[in-house]
């Protein structure tokens, strides 16, 4: 299990956990002062069949998360809680003033935002009158001691009700977020597979339909095009592996270099003038990109006769000037992929693109960018998303809320105590209500702070003399905020002596109400009290702190997620246009050795490498777009005319595949390619056997070669195989690489079929 998992477990099970134990105490409690004031069998059944009833309606309807409570159901149940509520006052008026904050909590969950906290604040007085109706001589401090403690309780029943749900929905949000991440990825891999290799790929095209021509009456100018195709190729090939891993820098002179050459094989007269200060590599790279786009888009979209290329600089800017006289009389105002992912890479280093046609039928691709890209770092700062802090303060407002009511419901105890205790006592009480509550909120109810065992120690041991020093002083349990120092212990000490800690604090409380003289009533309300009020402290403050850990790990995650899809265009990359650029590298070798000796097997050739040059440009899309779905057919013949063309002798045995699923075909034809690429790349094979069989609940595809002598043995986890092995596996097969006792090289990929 990661650690998000765990952390997210943690939480709801901690929710669960103190859900359960608060509700329990909160029913506990009334049922014991059923107990002491209307101990008949019938009223004592009647009053726990309604507090079991409220528990069950706030358990399974209004605290479970994914409940749907805007449901007619909810509505009904939310009126059976207010039956179970009001009308058992008139009965046990005594026992049931607890009884309010489950209506009001639920109230908040329950009812639309219009009228749920007019309906909470209604539940809350409501409280107060009704304990007055029933006790006409009730002070104006115990009506706001009953108000005051709905109004906590409601809070209690909503905060932990809602808390376990907003975990819920930061999963969801983390994983949106990961999914978006992916996403902008994908756009970057997108963008630089446009820019970098859609521009290689064209002047392969270019200069072979030249070549083509070429041989035959000008066959030593042929013989150099096929050796800048080749060199293009096998740059291609470095760009490949740059895009699968990072953003490539790019050098602008030899950009400049290669638009020369390119744009004077295709008969446009260049000319390039460039003057500027020294370039951040950003701010060279994004340049060096819009060359290379501004000449593609030349050589696809225009009749050029001439283009002229001016890069100079001035202060902190740097521009580049692409004209040339091939502008079509009509020009879309739509910018295209190419210009729209340079605008994007020029506006986030600070700079500027404009493409626009003349009235003398010109067109003017011109860029600025600042010598210093910095400005790129801020804006990918400044970019990234902000955290949704909606839970995170939720949870702060929710616990500094529940504090400070405990608080007040304390002090309307403390000020009905005023003639015994006097004006000292009011003010010592104060003094250690006001402590308690301002180190909890300051220091225990952030567990996050670094602190020392020994400073935390030390705030418990303040926190003590505040609480148990007005208690002990004038005999009253009640001057104190007992289960504040409880959970501050759980939540300061080690898990092996804070919970011990927990425990021994609210016993404590326990025996100050019995050595003070109360009765057996009043010690289980002290120890329940006590008990509530830290579980309450401690979960809002762990959850508090969870909710800011999982906001933290969203990040952890979408990286994840990107590196995982990074993997993936790496592995995509290498199976798709690994192979077609090495086809288009061997096939340009053979036409070079063949210029000369055969013209007419040389033009052959070079009309195979047109046509996978057209393929690996339609391989760039697919791979920027999704997974491309292979064709085991046309991958078969693919590789029987690339073998062939290299020399090779080849022998092919395939079953009827039709009726395999599609990811088995899919992955079979990716392993075809990736042989076939390392046959041509790593050895000397003379003779090559591709067989494909399958069964009812296998097929296996071996590819055999005798290219590789037995001294010889190359480890099969390069990068390659690595990949395949990892596609095999993800539909429950296994593939082997290696020599065999013939001193041949065999790939044997084996997938299981699913069954029917």
């Amino acid at each position: 299990m990661t650690l998000r998992q765990e952390r997210s477990s943690v939480s709801r099970r901690l929710a669960y956990v103190v859900i359960s134990v608060v509700f329990a105490n909160y029913l506990g409690n009334a049922f014991f002062y059923v107990l002491q004031v209307s101990a008949t069998l019938p009223r004592i059944a009647a009053s726990l069949a309604c507090l079991l009833s409220i528990g069950f309606l706030q358990l399974r309807v209004f605290s479970r998360p994914g409940s749907d409570l805007r449901s007619g159901r909810a509505y009904l149940a939310l009126g059976a809680l207010a039956g179970l509520v009001y009308v058992p006052m008139f009965f046990f008026p005594a026992a049931w003033p607890g009884m309010p904050g489950f209506l009001a909590g639920s109230a908040l969950l329950v009812l639309p935002n219009r009228v749920r906290w007019l309906a909470f604040g209604l539940v809350a007085l409501s409280n107060g009158v009704i304990q007055s109706f029933f006790v006409p001589t009730l002070p104006l401090v115990g009506q706001v001691y009953y108000v005051v403690s709905a109004t906590v309780a409601g809070l209690v029943v909503y905060g932990l009700s809602r808390l376990p749900s907003l975990v819920r929905q930061l999963e969801s949000v983390r994983s949106e977020l990961a999914e978006l991440a992916v996403s902008q990825e994908r756009l970057r891999f997108a963008r630089d597979l446009h820019d970098l290799l859609g521009f290689s790929l064209s002047a392969i095209t270019l200069k072979v339909e030249l070549a083509r021509k070429l041989i035959g009456e000008h066959t030593d100018r042929a013989l150099r095009e096929l050796a800048e195709i080749l060199g293009i190729a096998r740059e291609a090939l470095t760009d490949v592996r740059a895009v699968a891993s990072s953003y490539r820098e790019l050098s602008l002179t030899d950009e400049i270099e290669s638009a020369r050459s390119v744009l004077t094989a295709a008969g446009v007269r260049a000319t390039i003038e460039t003057e500027h200060a020294e370039l951040s590599p950003r701010s060279k790279t994004v340049l060096a990109t819009v060359l290379r786009e501004g000449v593609t888009n030349l050589l696809r979209h225009s009749e050029a006769t001439r283009c002229e290329i001016t890069i100079t600089g001035t202060g902190g800017q740097v521009s580049i000037d692409i004209v040339n006289d091939g502008a079509p009389a009509q020009v879309s105002t739509d910018r295209g992929s190419g210009l729209t992912n340079l605008a994007n890479r020029a506006t986030a280093i600070g700079g500027s693109l404009l493409a626009h046609a003349g009235a003398d039928g010109t067109y003017r691709l011109h860029a600025e960018v600042p010598a210093d890209s910095a400005p790129e770092r801020q804006q990918e700062e400044g970019d990234r998303p902000a955290r949704p802090a909606i839970a995170t303060t939720f949870a702060q407002v929710l616990l500094t809320s529940v504090v400070v009511g405990y608080l007040l419901t304390t002090t309307t105890l403390v000020l009905n105590e005023f003639a015994r205790i006097g004006g000292t006592g009011i003010v010592l009480t104060a003094i250690g209500l006001v402590g308690t509550v301002a180190l909890v909120l300051g220091v225990s109810s952030r567990p996050r702070l670094r602190l020392s065992l020994v400073t935390r120690c030390a705030v418990l041991a303040g926190m003590a003399a505040f609480v148990y020093v007005p208690q002990l002083t004038y005999g009253d349990p009640y001057l104190g905020l007992t289960g504040f120092l409880a959970g501050s212990a759980a939540l300061l000490l080690p898990s092996r002596a804070g919970w011990p800690a927990f425990f021994a604090v609210v016993i404590s409380q326990g025996v100050i109400f019995g050595t003070n003289g109360f009765g057996a009533v009043e010690m289980a309300y002290g120890v329940m009290a006590a008990t509530n009020h830290g579980l309450v402290i401690y979960a809002l403050s762990r959850l508090r702190s969870m909710v800011t850990e999982l906001h933290e790990a969203r990040e952890e995650l979408a990286t994840a997620a990107v590196t995982q899809e990074r993997f993936r265009f790496a592995r995509d990359l290498h199976d798709l246009l690994g192979y077609s650029l090495s086809a288009i590298t061997l096939k340009s070798e053979l036409t070079h050795r063949l210029a000369t000796l055969d013209p007419g097997r040389a033009r052959q050739e070079l009309t195979e490498v047109l046509e996978i040059s057209r393929q690996a440009l339609a391989d760039v899309r697919s791979v920027a777009l999704s997974y491309r779905e292979l064709s085991f057919d046309e991958e078969t013949q693919s590789a029987q005319a690339l073998l062939s063309a290299a020399d090779i002798e080849v022998t092919v045995k395939i079953d009827a595949c039709d009726q395999l699923p599609t990811e088995v075909k899919v992955t079979l034809a990716t392993v075809l390619r990736e042989g076939v690429t390392n046959l041509l790349r790593h050895s000397k094979a003379e003779h090559c056997e591709i067989v494909l069989s399958s069964s009812q609940h296998l097929v296996t595809m071996d590819i055999v070669n005798d290219g590789i002598p037995s001294t010889e043995r190359r480890s099969p986890d390069g990068s390659g195989i690595g990949n395949l092995t990892t596609r095999v596996r993800a539909l429950g097969g296994d593939l082997h690489a290696g020599l065999t006792p013939e001193h041949t090289y065999r790939l044997r990929a084996e997938i299981p079929l699913p069954l029917n």
